[in-house]
């Protein structure tokens, strides 16, 4: 239900946003001089008292804020948030070869361990999705990122494996908010002609961040000499490491609490006229420095979800903890009833096949590359068992670091590609052909026969498989509407870590004895998961409702 509001009230201090006041402050708001800033450009008076009695929806006020330097300052902090999710979970897979030794780890705790932080995002993913929705995103993004960069720095100090395996998982419910919060609050502010470029834009961070986990394990694991006595613990190379891998997720956690907005469309959706106004206003300003031009929004159609929150709220203690445990499963059932519930369907299956198989093979790399070390297939040595009696850490062969950072800047392609026919093509098509074209990829992982050839494809898989996540991004966004949007996209990322969990337990168990199986049912998966894509409706310039 939706109610048409007047904005004219003073705006309150909840409504402050430190990002933009050095343009626009509160008080401009309501006072004569602070409509110089919209109102006394001559040739724009007659649009302004044309449109003082129109209502105007959030994608009009949107379009009407215009798209230019907000964005692009949106764009560089959201994805700085993105690049650090990034680095969080992949940091694991670069500090296996050396961690192992010191933790001493077999090839099924090296496996636990990688799955520990997809087990952590599963459990954090629906839950924080689902405050977002009712909570606001701003303030999960803020909390979400605090918990996985605290708990992943502390887990550099922890001396036995069981503790840095608890340590991940916290921190992995961290990262299990962040992740699909980001994309919802990031598409809340683009005009609908912009939003797939610019979502494809916020994923190609990600890449940013597989970068620079990989430069920073380059550049600082092979250090032998950079390790300290730190009480009874060697804090070895690998745990530093770990510390600056932390660094990402709390600067964004604080870039987010002092400078970053609420979505505007979120405070439409809650009943939050005047600040959802304030926002838009902001952007406008923004966008538009230095000119005189009149921003003509003065009325929104907004919900009045508010009040109805306000009633769901009354009740005795037990009453409302069934209440909240009754709203929040409610998401859930929602998501497959109607029309909903055959794209939900198809998601779910297109985000397992993808999740076990990316992440399954993805977080392997590096080890799969160092076993290849001596030449021949990944899977022909890794088939033989190793003694880890055996295997010696140091010193740090530098050539699987290297082969790691090529590997991540294989997406680098797929990205452009992406940015570019996104809005040209839609996601639905690109969702396709990248699964299709993964498997194959995979599969030569098995037919290849030298450590250059492994190298290649692994860097084809990158390339290729980016393409299936930026277009999922898009997909899971404009697919659903916003009271549902972080929360859907929560419940997905969830179904996709109980894949990784499982991709990444049955390498563990495997690799050592029979890799070829893991590989070629990764492959039978994302091609399956590309033809389950072809049931997807089409979202090309959609409009978010």
């Amino acid at each position: 239900m939706s109610r048409l509001i007047l904005i004219d009230a003073p705006i309150d201090d909840a409504a402050q946003i430190p990002l933009l006041t050095r343009h626009l402050d509160r008080d401009s708001l309501d006072s004569d001089e602070g409509e110089v800033l919209f109102e006394r450009a001559g040739h724009n008076t007659h649009d302004v008292q044309r449109n003082t009695h129109k209502y105007f929806s959030y994608e009009e006020a949107v379009d009407e804020a215009g798209f230019g330097f907000f964005h692009g300052i949106l764009l560089v902090v959201c994805g700085w948030a993105n690049a650090s999710d990034a680095v969080e979970i992949l940091c694991v897979s670069f500090l296996l070869p050396t961690a192992r030794c010191d933790l001493n780890l077999s090839s099924s705790d090296m496996g636990f361990l990688t799955a520990s932080i997809f087990l952590g995002m599963m459990v954090g993913g629906y839950l924080w999705g689902y405050l977002a929705d009712q909570r606001g995103r701003q303030k999960v993004l803020v909390i979400s990122l605090t918990v996985n960069g605290v708990f992943g720095a502390l887990a550099s100090f922890a001396p036995w494996f069981w503790l840095f395996l608890i340590l991940r998982f916290i921190s992995g419910i961290g990262v299990g908010g962040s992740i699909p919060v980001i994309f919802s609050y990031f598409s809340e502010f683009q005009p609908r002609l912009k939003r797939g470029a610019m979502i494809s834009a916020l994923a190609t961070f990600w890449m940013a961040g597989n970068i620079l986990a990989a430069g920073l394990a380059w550049l600082v694991i092979p250090q032998t000499w950079l390790h300290f006595g730190l009480g009874g613990l060697d804090f070895q190379s690998w745990r530093v490491f770990v510390v600056l891998c932390s660094v990402p997720s709390l600067t964004s956690a604080l870039i987010f609490k002092l400078a970053m907005p609420e979505s505007p469309r979120f405070l439409m959706e809650a009943g939050l006229e005047t600040e959802a106004l304030l926002v838009f206003r902001r952007m406008f300003a923004f966008n538009n420095r230095g000119s005189l031009k009149t921003f003509p929004v003065r009325r929104l159609i907004v919900s009045s979800e508010k009040t109805e929150r306000e009633t769901r709220s009354s009740g005795t203690c037990t009453q409302r903890l069934f209440n909240l445990l009754k709203q929040g499963l409610a998401p859930i059932r929602q998501l497959f009833v109607g029309e909903l519930a055959s794209r939900s369907t198809c998601l779910v299956f297109i985000f397992y096949c993808i999740s076990f198989g990316y992440y399954g093979l993805w977080m392997w790399f590096p080890e799969l590359l160092k076993r290849a070390e001596d030449g021949g297939s990944p899977c022909a040595n890794a088939s033989r068992l190793q003694s880890l009696d055996n295997q010696s850490c140091y010193p740090v062969k530098t050539a699987v670091y290297m082969e790691g950072f090529l590997t991540a800047a294989s997406s680098l392609p797929g990205n452009i590609f992406t940015i570019l026919l996104m809005d040209v093509i839609g996601g639905k098509v690109l969702l396709c052909c990248s699964l299709l074209m993964s498997s194959v990829s995979v599969f030569l992982i098995y037919v290849v026969k030298t450590k250059a050839q492994s190298v290649l494809i692994s860097c084809v898989f990158g390339g290729v498989s980016v393409v299936a996540w930026n277009a999922l991004d898009v997909l899971g966004t404009e697919l659903y509407p916003t009271p549902l949007r972080s929360s859907a996209l929560g419940f997905f990322t969830g179904v996709g870590r109980v894949a990784a969990i499982m991709g990444n337990v049955v390498f563990g168990q495997l690799v050592d004895t029979n890799c070829v199986i893991p590989v070629l049912l990764v492959s039978a998966l994302l091609l399956t998961g590309g033809i389950t894509a072809l049931r997807l409706p089409h979202t090309k310039q959609a409009e978010l409702t």
